[in-house]
């Protein structure tokens, strides 16, 4: 597992894009065994994301049982944390930035600890506050976290505002787009009413 001294490391570095601290990419170690070993980010922030679904599932009408509810979004969370790291590896590759995959691949997972908080918080909101608040908090931290993937692909690529655009949308749409594949598996149709 990960030691504290990596988490507070990582999470300094993560924080450190949003201040657009210019040594925040020097936080994460440029190898691929530092950049594997942050993958290890995806078992720490896997409780956060198992909150997050205890508070969506209360929320939503869903035809599916409890057991194929867990092995479907367990499959989900994987397939989704490793999505991007593939299709970007194709990317570095063929724009010649396998140098560069380890360092930005590693600040990714890094951000995706405090990601998915905002995350928990934004379904939080949903749950609890009136829908304009849920909505304003959820849209808010949405634009947060499309900045803090913004910055992290300029600082550590070294890309301009459109191409870290263009991989915005190369990480995000496919991820809506498996998120959609799951609601329809699970067959979730609408929000409860509170």
């Amino acid at each position: 597992m990960l030691s504290s001294t990596e988490i507070a490391r990582g999470t300094q570095g993560a924080l450190g894009f949003l201040r657009r601290d210019p040594g925040a990419p020097f936080y994460f170690d440029n190898s691929f065994a530092a950049c594997l070993r942050s993958f290890r980010v995806m078992v720490l922030a896997a409780p956060i994301y198992g909150l997050y679904l205890l508070i969506y599932y209360a929320r939503v009408d869903v035809a599916a049982d409890g057991w194929e509810i867990a092995a479907v979004e367990a499959l989900h969370y994987i397939v989704d944390w490793l999505l991007f790291p593939v299709i970007f590896y194709e990317i570095a590759r063929r724009r010649g930035w396998l140098e560069r995959y380890p360092r930005y691949i590693t600040a990714l997972n890094w951000i995706g600890l405090p990601v998915m908080f905002m995350q928990l918080a934004s379904e939080t909101a949903a749950a609890v506050a009136p829908a304009l608040v849920a909505a304003l908090v959820g849209y808010g931290l949405q634009v947060l976290s499309f900045y803090w993937f913004l910055m992290a692909t300029r600082m550590t690529l070294g890309t301009s505002w459109l191409f870290s655009g263009l991989l915005l949308a190369v990480n995000w749409v496919p991820s809506l787009l498996l998120l959609l594949i799951v609601n329809r598996f699970l067959e979730i149709t609408a929000i409860a009413a509170s």
